[in-house]
């Protein structure tokens, strides 16, 4: 039973949830099965869990019910009951998360029973624990719609001269659709541009007008922040939307949860990296502005972990704008951060870049020679840091080697999105550099503007000083 969902979900649970899932398998009002609980308990006890041996149905069976024959229909009766209680204990402490949601509920069942007195001070409660959250995402205003719903469906059967919320009602409901259809098209963008992914966005432009016809909606941070986000992915040669955006988060960025938040920097992030990618440098300085807010927050910290993916990024962020100290105390602040797996190989990756930077080639091909990472993306880096260093010390033979793997390893490996594009120019304007004549002011001219111009090209400065060299 090792890969059973039931085992599966044990091992994820913390030593809190062990004890409260206990108490829950043990009361008769969730379970009433004793081979459940027994169940239960032999999987918790010592290290069961991470023992094949120990999760044999037969052993695990004679645990469970001494000197009978093995059965394995009442073994998988047994599993399946502990699941299914297992998974009720989830939805019930998850909608519990909610204190709003889950007073809106009591509301709802005390209306239903018609104990009107329970109803106004339940209601009167929910009202109170709703005006002190702390958060303004569409989660609050979906919890203010289910209140005023349930407002309503107690204000109308009082008689038909009763004032009705329906004003409250519709505006609540609009806000909460407005920023989630909002938020899933900034999602949709983005999936959009790294797995070149097409999807129906529905209902999207009509919410993107009505909020420019609307302009007062824009006072809602959560609007704002997503409408500016979309704007800005859609029209980037518009600075204005990213500005918007920028100055939206500054300043609201404490009303959203820490997950939701860190999706908003990961968007504006995204924005600046497609401008740079275009040669925009004046966005590196942005990227890095958001990432040492970011991190001063802790916004980049989930579960206690910060992602490799994250983490590479400031570090290649930091380099381009020469911050090799804040690199260097970033690398060594930050590691501890990375998952166990990837650690060695990644602060490895991560220092030779930065001894590539400070030009200190000697130390960084050592360290890239023992690299040995599984990541496409990091792997063609470690490639291009190698081209650009045989390139300048002059190892032609080398240097054609290493085009020939790359091209290969391009050709071998899916990589999406402009990704593949920008290695495939690199390789190209490279060879191009290889061979042109250092006499030829217009062949050189040439190969200039082609190199100005093509995209993407995340080498362009690199190449082009190349050229200047010639």
């Amino acid at each position: 039973m090792e890969k059973s969902h039931v085992v599966s979900i044990f091992r994820v649970l913390d030593k809190k949830e062990v004890r409260d899932l206990r108490k829950w398998i043990h009361s008769p009002a969730h379970n009433l099965r004793q081979d459940v609980s027994d169940l239960f308990e032999y999987l918790v006890a010592g290290q069961h869990l991470n023992s094949g041996k120990h999760l044999e149905k037969m052993k695990v069976f004679q645990a469970l019910y001494p000197g009978k024959t093995y059965n394995d229909a009442e073994m998988r009766q047994a599993m399946y009951f502990l699941l299914r209680a297992v998974e009720n204990f989830l939805v019930y402490n998850e909608l519990l998360k909610d204190e709003v949601r889950s007073q809106a509920t009591l509301v709802k069942v005390y209306r239903q029973r018609q104990l009107t007195k329970l109803f106004q001070k339940t209601i009167e409660e929910g009202w109170a624990i709703q005006q002190k959250q702390p958060h303004r995402n569409h989660q609050y205003f979906e919890n203010e719609y289910l209140l005023q719903f349930e407002q309503y469906n107690y204000l109308s059967s009082l008689g038909r001269t009763v004032p009705l919320n329906l004003q409250e009602i519709s505006d609540s409901n609009d806000i909460a659709f407005i920023i989630n259809k909002l938020q899933v098209g900034c999602i949709i963008l983005s999936h959009q541009k790294v797995f070149n992914a097409n999807y129906r966005l529905g209902l999207l432009n009509h919410v993107l007008e009505f909020v420019e016809n609307n302009s007062a909606l824009l006072d809602n941070p959560a609007i704002a922040i997503y409408y500016f986000t979309f704007k800005a992915s859609t029209e980037g040669d518009n600075e204005l939307f990213f500005q918007k955006l920028k100055e939206r988060v500054n300043l609201h960025g404490d009303l959203f949860p820490l997950q939701e938040i860190r999706s908003i920097y990961l968007f504006a992030l995204n924005y600046c990296i497609g401008r740079m990618n275009t040669g925009e440098l004046a966005y590196v300085v942005e990227a890095f502005d958001l990432y040492k807010q970011g991190l001063s927050k802790d916004i980049f910290l989930e579960d206690g972990l910060i992602s490799r993916f994250t983490f590479r990024n400031i570090v290649a962020i930091g380099l381009q704008l020469k911050e090799y100290d804040w690199v260097e105390t970033f690398i060594r602040q930050y590691q501890r951060f990375l998952e166990e797996k990837h650690r060695d190989s990644l602060v490895q990756f991560n220092l030779a870049h930065l001894h590539f930077e400070k030009k200190n080639y000697k130390q960084a091909m050592k360290l890239i020679a023992q690299f040995d990472y599984d990541d496409i993306l990091i792997t063609l880096v470690a490639k291009t840091m190698l081209l650009k260093m045989y390139y300048e010390l002059d190892e032609s033979n080398a240097l054609e080697s290493l085009i020939g793997s790359m091209k290969t390893y391009l050709q071998r490996k899916k990589i999406m999105g402009y990704h593949k594009d920008n290695y495939k120019n690199i390789i190209q304007y490279t060879k191009k550099l290889l061979k042109v004549a250092h006499y030829d002011k217009e062949q050189k001219q040439k190969l200039r503007q082609e190199i100005e111009s093509v995209n993407p090209l995340t080498e362009r400065k690199w190449l082009l000083l190349q050229l200047d060299n010639l």
